[in-house]
C-alpha cells in the first residue's frame, strides 16, 4: 500500500487564529460541517487544535479559542504514506492529523478519509505470519 496522505486528505481546511472566541470557532464548524480545526499562528504554522468536543463544556461565547484547545497537535507530511497517519492515529488514540508542507497546515487526515482505502479495495490485508513449528527452541 503506497497510497501518500495528499491522496486522501482534505485539501480546503478551515483554520482559527489563537485570539479568535469560542462562539466563532463553534460557528465556523457548523457553517461548514466539520468536526475540528486546526489553530495557527500568523505563518500558517498549526499550535493547536480544537473538535467538537472541546466545546462541549459550559464555556463562555467570548473565551479565546487557545484557552481550551488542545496544544498537542500531530502532524503528517503531505507526501508520507498513508501508513504513517494510520499509526499515529492508533497510538494517540486521534480521530484525525493535521497534514503540513514545510510545517504549514494543508489539509486534514480523518479516519473516515482512511477507511476509503479499505472500500476501494486499495488495501489488502497481510496474512498473519506462520507459527514456528520448531519446539524447544528457547536459549539457556
Amino acid at each position: 500500500m503506497n497510497v501518500k496522505v495528499e491522496e486522501l486528505m482534505t485539501r480546503s481546511v478551515v483554520t482559527a487564529q489563537p485570539h479568535h472566541s469560542v462562539e466563532h470557532v463553534r460557528q465556523m464548524l457548523e457553517n461548514n460541517s466539520i468536526s475540528a480545526v486546526p489553530v495557527v499562528d500568523g505563518d500558517g504554522h498549526p499550535i493547536g487544535i480544537v473538535s467538537n468536543t472541546d466545546l462541549v463544556a459550559d464555556l463562555k461565547p467570548h473565551t479565546p479559542i487557545n484557552h481550551v484547545m488542545t496544544e498537542k497537535v500531530y502532524t503528517v507530511p503531505q507526501y508520507d504514506d498513508t501508513s504513517i497517519a494510520a499509526r499515529i492515529m492508533r497510538n494517540h488514540g486521534i480521530h484525525r492529523v493535521v497534514v503540513t508542507h514545510e510545517h504549514k497546515v494543508v489539509g486534514m487526515l480523518s479516519a473516515f478519509d482512511l477507511l476509503k482505502l479499505v472500500e476501494s479495495h486499495r488495501y489488502v490485508a497481510k496474512n498473519p505470519p506462520t507459527p514456528s513449528k520448531r519446539k524447544g527452541n528457547k536459549r539457556a
